[in-house]
């Protein structure tokens, strides 16, 4: 890897230890093993590599729990409430072990008042991520239907991120994808 590679992915140890807001340019160089000027020669500035290293970082946990299998092809049953028991069960799976990014993704939700750039950062990737989950866990062609992937991902992001809160804050409450699945059948009024 050269210095480029190297500082990016120093950025995504530091967010994942220390946050958003305690990472500094000095850490990031120990952990990448680069140099300070590094930073601002292939990044510009130690929020621009930041705001790189936090959009690989919740890239990369989008596809450990994608939902597709190797071969890139969504398996779902037929049923609409087993489907979208099937589309928790990864995510609920990797709770813990995406608490730290999940941690993260909330620190820099609690940013982007103060932070005007690092909203525009993360606009286009939100909006992509949602096409990706209606592709990746719904087996929805966003280019075959935009609409109908647009909203699927809408709602998608919006429960997967209160599922994750709620992990965060009680792991011992928080719903299991049996109980997601149960809960949209009373809703639906089908229980």
């Amino acid at each position: 890897m050269g210095h480029k590679e190297d500082l990016l992915e120093g950025a995504k140890r530091c967010l994942l230890e220390k946050g958003y807001g305690r990472t500094t340019a000095r850490d990031i160089v120990a952990a990448s093993g680069t140099n300070l000027a590094s930073i601002g020669y292939h990044y510009g500035s130690k929020d621009a590599l930041l705001q790189q290293a936090f959009l690989a970082l919740t890239e990369e946990w989008g596809e450990r729990v994608g939902g597709a299998d190797d071969a890139g092809a969504v398996k779902l049953p037929a049923d609409p409430y087993e489907r979208f028991r099937a589309v928790f069960e990864p995510l609920i799976g990797a709770a813990e072990v995406s608490r730290p990014v999940w941690k993260l993704q909330t620190e820099v939700v609690t940013r982007l008042d103060d932070d005007e750039r690092l909203r525009e950062a993360i606009k286009e990737p939100q909006r992509e991520g949602r096409l990706g989950i209606a592709e990746g866990m719904l087996g929805i062609d966003p280019e075959a239907e935009p609409e109908k992937a647009r909203v699927a991902g809408l709602l998608m992001q919006a429960l997967a991120a209160g599922v994750m809160i709620q992990w965060m804050v009680d792991p011992d409450t928080a719903p299991s994808a049996e109980d997601l699945a149960e809960g949209l059948r009373v809703l639906m009024g089908d229980r």
